[in-house]
């Protein structure tokens, strides 16, 4: 793998994280008033003593660097600070529904991958009528918003034909996957529809190179050839646009874990910005951007190493 490139990857995820952190930690000051104010939830008339608390426990009399400094220290260390909405320390907060998060992303992200593949290899190998409705019913996936796609299936597998549960997280294993296949099935959907139109592309495109037709002239297998012909060169883009589907589970996991109440990390960040705690914000804003950007780094390496081309046309 070129060194060149893994350090250029490198380099831009520590830049794209430090400024994420950065504009997290700046909202606070962004905001007309006292930053403490927001701290202990935005009450009109807060405790003075809880106010001066607030700043020598947050730094926030501290020079903005110095202070986003010392903030971002203690996030490197897990100490996120303490709500005050809560009465908790964020991160026990964070850890005591990371698990629930975890699972859903998992779960949707078995979908993305093994649907949006299958449904777009089988349609760019049979072609015709299966490519046409693959096609077009993926499209159509592609253009529904989670919200809209949550509510659909909440209609039809739990009103009409009452086969799943819509609230919770359930309990064992059995019971998990009862009830997170329809909010994992809403976060999936979307991704699923993009997954295969790239994955129908990128087979049809190595259908057609010369590598293939040469290996079909002189008489290797069709099977053999759409193995490790076709499927093993088109899984770099494939596995690209999973990766990017993953990443985007994850940021749109918090808008289905609200709707069906599973009790995620993405929804105590949508409470806590209710509540105005902006401490669970934004850790949670933080944790959410480094590991969006630490995905779409791997996915990138990994890109790189399925296919070194990749390397030299992100370098041109």
């Amino acid at each position: 793998m070129n060194a060149r490139f893994v350090a250029t990857r490198l380099g831009m995820l520590v830049v794209t994280v430090l400024v994420s952190s950065l504009a997290i930690y700046g909202a606070m000051f962004l905001t007309p008033g006292d930053p403490a104010t927001l701290l202990v939830g935005g009450s009109r008339s807060p405790d003075p003593a809880v106010l001066a608390q607030i700043h020598r426990e947050y730094h926030l009399d501290d020079p903005f660097i110095q202070g986003y400094l010392h903030w971002l220290g203690n996030c490197l260390q897990g100490d996120f600070g303490r709500s005050l909405v809560y009465r908790d320390a964020v991160a026990d907060l964070i850890g005591a529904r990371a698990g629930d998060t975890l699972a859903l992303v998992v779960y949707a992200s078995v979908l993305v991958l093994a649907v949006g593949t299958f449904i777009g290899t089988v349609a760019a190998l049979r072609g015709g009528l299966t490519e046409t409705l693959a096609t077009t019913l993926t499209a159509g996936a592609m253009a529904v918003p989670t919200f809209v796609m949550a509510v659909l299936l909440i209609w039809l597998f739990a009103v009409q034909l009452p086969w799943f549960p819509v609230y919770g997280s359930g309990e064992g294993f059995t019971g998990t996957l009862t009830h997170l296949t329809l909010p994992a099935v809403a976060l999936a959907m979307t991704w699923i529809g993009y997954v295969a139109q790239v994955t129908r592309t990128a087979v049809r495109a190595e259908m057609r190179s010369e590598h293939v037709e040469t290996a079909r002239s002189r008489g290797v297998p069709e099977r053999t050839v759409i193995r490790r012909h076709v499927l093993h060169n088109a899984s770099g883009p494939v596995f690209a646009v999973s990766g990017v589907g993953i990443a985007g589970v994850i940021a749109t996991a918090a808008i289905a874990e609200q709707i069906f109440g599973t009790g995620g990390i993405g929804a105590l960040m949508i409470e806590a910005a209710s509540k105005q705690d902006m401490a669970v914000v934004q850790a949670v804003s933080l944790i959410f951007v480094v590991v969006f950007v630490v995905i779409n780094t791997s996915v990138d390496l990994i890109s790189v190493a399925l296919d070194p081309r990749a390397a030299r046309k992100g370098a041109r």
